[in-house]
């Protein structure tokens, strides 16, 4: 997959973001997950406040984004409590959070992945328990079920994590 490459988003990506997002939430309700995202998530204004902290990213295939995701290295506040299982470890850790790709791309959610764990080496993330396309992307790149967190609008969350050890 030499033949992408990722780079932080800019404020004239975020309607190509948008149409992504969307594809993606379409993409969910096909496929038995109509409830992570609703009809709306996430919003222009996390998207643009993601831009503006430098937690936003961009794949670029061909000159075309196909696919978008956040991530951050440092504490997740939703991470600190862990329920019906534990993280592999608690040394710093990156995450990654919205992770998207266009309709029709392949490769794109395993590039961006593969990206965001060679940043950190230690690499956390959560998907709904209904993501069923997720949960089988991560087992598939080498990450670990650890077990439940809750989010900010207290939904669960299955929580995974790789590492280098």
């Amino acid at each position: 997959m030499a033949d992408m490459e990722i780079r932080k988003s800019t404020y004239d990506d975020v309607y190509r973001m948008l149409e992504i997002f969307k594809e993606a939430r379409e993409f969910m309700k096909e496929n038995g997950n109509p409830n992570q995202w609703g009809e709306a998530y996430p919003p222009k204004s996390l998207l643009l406040q993601d831009i503006e902290e430098g937690n936003s990213y961009v794949c670029i295939k061909d000159g075309i984004i196909v696919g978008t995701f956040y991530y951050k290295e440092g504490e997740d506040p939703t991470y600190k409590k862990i329920y019906d299982g534990q993280w592999l470890n608690d040394k710093p850790y990156g995450v990654v959070h919205r992770i998207a790709t266009a309709r029709g791309t392949r490769g794109v959610g395993s590039f961006c992945l593969d990206w965001c764990f060679n940043q950190s080496g230690n690499l956390k993330i959560d998907t709904h328990r209904d993501n069923i396309p997720m949960q089988r992307l991560l087992a598939k790149l080498g990450f670990n079920r650890c077990g439940i967190i809750y989010i900010e609008n207290g939904e669960e969350r299955i929580a995974y994590q790789k590492t280098l050890e």
